[in-house]
C-alpha cells in the first residue's frame, strides 16, 4: 500500500471527530448532493463541443494537487469507449475483489442512487457503496478548494470525491471508468497499470465528433506513454487511429480478435487464443455471471486488461478471475427484473444507440422466448432516437413511450412523432410507473415487457419499479 496523504488524513478523522445522527448525516448528503448540482454538469446539459478551452483539462490535476493526489496513493486501470465500459469496469473490479484486494471502482452515471458512482469493494462487502457520511467527509474537504477554480464542472469535483475517499479508505487498486470521451476527461490525470477501450461507436457526436476516427482520437486520448493498452474489437478507422495513438506513445497495444480470440455462447467464454499462455492459457474456460453475447467479448477484454494487474498482485490468479467473473453485478444491462410463473416477464437493458439497439434486438430474437413482445422506450434527446426505433420497434407488438425524469429526456409526444414519421404507431405514458402499468394491465403470462433507451431512463424505471411491483404483480384472478 502507498504510503497516506494528508488530505485522506484529514477524511478518516473527520468521519471518527464529527459522529452525526441518521438524520443529520442524510440532510448533510442531500445538502451536498444539492450544491454539486448547482455546477456545470455535462450529464444534464452538454457543451456546445467538446475541446480543451470549454474543459480546462488541466484544471482536475491542479485541485487534486491541492488535495495530495491521492490517485497516485493506489494503481488504477482507466476504462474508455462507446459501448461496455461499465460492464469492463464492473468485470475488472470484480475480479480483484474475488482475489481479496480492496478495490475502488468510480462508474457514471448512476442507476438508482448516486452513491453507486463510488465504491470500495472488499471481499466482506460486495455492494461497497460510499457511504452517506464518508461522501459528506469527502466533499467537504473538497468544497472548501473551488473558489480556486472558477468553471470546475460537477464531473470534476465528483472525480476529487471519489480519488480522495478511496485513498482514505486504502484501497489496493482502483478501476476508472471514464466519464465522458477520454482525452479530456478528468479520470484522465490518472497513470494507470493499463488503459482500456470498449467497442467505439458513434455517441455524443455533436461533442466528439461525428465519424469513428474522431471518436478513437478522443477516447485514445487515455492511452499514456509506454503503458499497455487493451482494446475491443473494432471497425478498420477506429482500430487504425487507436493503433496510431499507441505507436506514437510507445504504448503495447492487444487486440480482442487478434491477440485474444475466444468462442462461447450462453454465459460460457473460451479463450481459444492466448497473447499470454502463462497467464491464461488456451482453452480456459469462465463463466460470465452478465447476460448476452456481447458480455462475452467484454469479459474477453476485462481478462486481457487484469495482466499487469496480475504483475502488481499474484494473487490475481485464474481461479479468481473465474470467480469473479462467475460472480459479477451490473445492473440494467440485460437484467431480468421480474420473472415469475403465470405473469408476464420484465427485462430491461440501457441500449443507448443504434449499435446497442442492434445487440439487444438480436439478443431479443435469439436469446429469449416469448408470445408477444412489449416494449417500453424513452432516451435523451441527444441521442440517435430514429436510429434505435428502426432497430427495435419492428420487434414489439406494442409499444410505450415515455421520458424519465430529467432534463435530457425527449418528451412522450417528441418520441411519438418520431415515431409516427418512420411508420410506427405507439401509445405514450408522461411518465415510466405509466408506461410499466399499461404494459403490466395488458401484456400476456407468457408474454416478455422491456423497457430500454438509455440508462437514464432504465434508471428512473427501475425506481418506479422498486415502488409499483408490489401490486402489479399480483396475481391475476
Amino acid at each position: 500500500m502507498m504510503p497516506g496523504l494528508p488530505a485522506c488524513t484529514e477524511v478518516r478523522n473527520a468521519l471518527k471527530s464529527r459522529p452525526m445522527n441518521p438524520q443529520d448525516v442524510e440532510q448533510a448528503y442531500q445538502e451536498a448532493l444539492d450544491f454539486l448540482y448547482g455546477f456545470i454538469n455535462l450529464e444534464l446539459k452538454t457543451l456546445d463541443r467538446y475541446h480543451a478551452s470549454k474543459m480546462d483539462p488541466d484544471r482536475p490535476r491542479r485541485l487534486l494537487r491541492i488535495l495530495g493526489d491521492p490517485h497516485c496513493q493506489y494503481p488504477t486501470l482507466h476504462v474508455a469507449g462507446t459501448k461496455g465500459k461499465g460492464s469492463v469496469s464492473a468485470m475488472c473490479a470484480s475480479a480483484l475483489q474475488a482475489a481479496g484486494l480492496r478495490v475502488g471502482l468510480y462508474t457514471s452515471p448512476h442507476l438508482r442512487d448516486f452513491r453507486e458512482r463510488i465504491r470500495a469493494l472488499t471481499p466482506a462487502d460486495q455492494d461497497g457503496k460510499i457511504s452517506q457520511a464518508e461522501f459528506v467527509a469527502s466533499f467537504e474537504r473538497v468544497k472548501g478548494l473551488l473558489d480556486q477554480f472558477p468553471g470546475i464542472t460537477w464531473f470534476e469535483i465528483v472525480t476529487a470525491i471519489a480519488f480522495s475517499f478511496f485513498a482514505s479508505r486504502e484501497v489496493d487498486i482502483a478501476v476508472i471508468e471514464v466519464g465522458l470521451g477520454g482525452r479530456l476527461d478528468a479520470t484522465n490525470v490518472v497513470l494507470p497499470l493499463v488503459s482500456v477501450i470498449t467497442s467505439l461507436s458513434l455517441d455524443h457526436t455533436n461533442l466528439l465528433g461525428d465519424t469513428l476516427t474522431e471518436i478513437a482520437t478522443e477516447k485514445g486520448g487515455i492511452i499514456k506513454q509506454a503503458v499497455p493498452v487493451m482494446v475491443a474489437p473494432q471497425a478498420p478507422e477506429a482500430l487504425q487511429r487507436l493503433q496510431e495513438i499507441a505507436i506514437e506513445r510507445h504504448s503495447p497495444m492487444e487486440v480482442v480478435g487478434q491477440d485474444w480470440r475466444y468462442a462461447g455462447h450462453n454465459h460460457l467464454l473460451e479463450v481459444t487464443l492466448s497473447a499470454h499462455p502463462t497467464y491464461v492459457p488456451d482453452g480456459s474456460q469462465f463463466e460470465v455471471a452478465l447476460a448476452g453475447i456481447y458480455q462475452l467479448e467484454n469479459a474477453m477484454l476485462a481478462i486481457a486488461a487484469l495482466r499487469p494487474a496480475q504483475e502488481l498482485f499474484p494473487q490475481v490468479t485464474l481461479e479468481a478471475i473465474r470467480k469473479g467473473l462467475a460472480e459479477v453485478q451490473w445492473d440494467g444491462r440485460l437484467q431480468m427484473v421480474f420473472e415469475q410463473e403465470g405473469l408476464p416477464r420484465l427485462l430491461v437493458d440501457s441500449a443507448h444507440n443504434e449499435l446497442s439497439a442492434t445487440t439487444l434486438a438480436e439478443a431479443l430474437a435469439t436469446d429469449y422466448t416469448y408470445d408477444r413482445l412489449w416494449l417500453i422506450f424513452g432516451a435523451p434527446q441527444d441521442k440517435a432516437i430514429a436510429d434505435m426505433m428502426q432497430v427495435l420497434f419492428p420487434l414489439a407488438h406494442q409499444i410505450f413511450v415515455s421520458a424519465a425524469d430529467h432534463p435530457r429526456a425527449a418528451s412522450p409526444e417528441m418520441l411519438a412523432a418520431t415515431a409516427a414519421g418512420l411508420g410506427f404507431s405507439v401509445e405514450t405514458a408522461d411518465t415510466p410507473e405509466d408506461a410499466l402499468t399499461l404494459a403490466f394491465a395488458q401484456a400476456g403470462p407468457d408474454d416478455l415487457i422491456c423497457a430500454t433507451g438509455s440508462i437514464i431512463f432504465i434508471g428512473d424505471l427501475l425506481i418506479h419499479w422498486d415502488r409499483l411491483q408490489s401490486h402489479l404483480i399480483l396475481p391475476r384472478g
